[in-house]
């Protein structure tokens, strides 16, 4: 835990306590999978904290050997899979992501890994790479949300890759079939980079909080009534950077939950988790 926070994912344990999943980075800036227990109404009440990773990078070779980052969880079938991302290093780019299956421990202390390999990786409808999902059992339908980068450029201030979210589905979590669907696109030609969607389902409309760029991360958010063709409206997301402080040139990863009858977002700020992790909380109805 050289440095970093990034992309919380958090669930209730009991009362106010929650356990917030996060990924950081060791010396050799390789990202490795953590936790901790916070009360969310005294937030200074930390009551755990790992004491080693719960998920680390893979061995030479492996599609997750410069990585290992939680990006989702699901409770199903009393298993909790956990979606993470593999970071490979590149030769003419930097990295490449595709995603792996843990399996998580009865006392959650620990993750295992379910292959070797990825369950996903760069294909005929992601090109470059793919990362960050967000997974929802919706009847017997697993539906995925998830990264696809689709192009690398050089430019005047060094290689940038484009990338959007675009939607999968399966039937049992592990074999999953892309057709190319994109959920939320490029809306103009400054922005490149979409990432980490978030996805809650609330009477019959799926609504998607998730971050976009050109220079600096903003938080978006978009409605949809199947799932798969969405509308943007990013003046609903909620947040925007603040005036100073830690999370004032960018917000970004968003994490959206309820917790007794009030919704709550974590997520990172200035520099892709560096500054840590930040918790808001809804003002108004739903």
């Amino acid at each position: 835990m050289k440095s970093h926070a990034a992309l919380p994912f958090a669930e209730t344990l009991s009362g106010n306590w929650l356990r917030v999943y996060f990924n950081s980075r060791d010396t050799q800036n390789r990202c490795h999978v953590a936790s901790l227990e916070l009360n969310i109404t005294k937030l200074d009440k930390i009551r755990a904290l790992s004491k080693k990773p719960l998920l680390s990078p893979g061995d030479l070779g492996s599609f997750d050997e410069f990585g290992a980052m939680l990006s989702w969880k699901v409770p199903h079938a009393g298993k909790n899979y956990i979606y993470y991302v593999g970071w490979d290093r590149g030769i003419s780019v930097p990295f490449r992501n595709s995603t792996g299956l843990a399996y998580e421990s009865k006392d959650g202390k620990t993750f295992k890994k379910v292959f070797e390999g990825p369950i996903l990786d760069r294909s005929i409808h992601d090109p470059c790479f793919m990362a960050n999902p967000c997974v929802l059992v919706d009847g017997k339908i697993w539906k995925m949300w998830y990264l696809s980068c689709v192009k690398w450029r050089k430019t005047s201030i060094g290689l940038k890759p484009w990338y959007h979210l675009k939607y999968a589905e399966s039937s049992d979590g592990i074999s999953w079939d892309r057709t190319g669907i994109v959920c939320i696109d490029f809306k103009d030609k400054n922005e490149h980079a979409i990432s980490r969607p978030c996805v809650l389902k609330e009477n019959g409309i799926y609504k998607m909080w998730f971050s976009y760029r050109g220079k600096y991360y903003q938080i978006g958010y978009a409605e949809s009534r199947d799932g798969k063709k969405w509308t943007r409206m990013d003046q609903k997301a909620g947040l925007s950077p603040s005036k100073s402080g830690w999370d004032s040139k960018m917000v970004e990863y968003p994490f959206v939950f309820d917790h007794q009858g009030k919704r709550f977002m974590f997520y990172n700020g200035n520099d892709y988790g560096k500054t840590g992790f930040g918790l808001a909380v809804w003002e108004g109805s739903k």
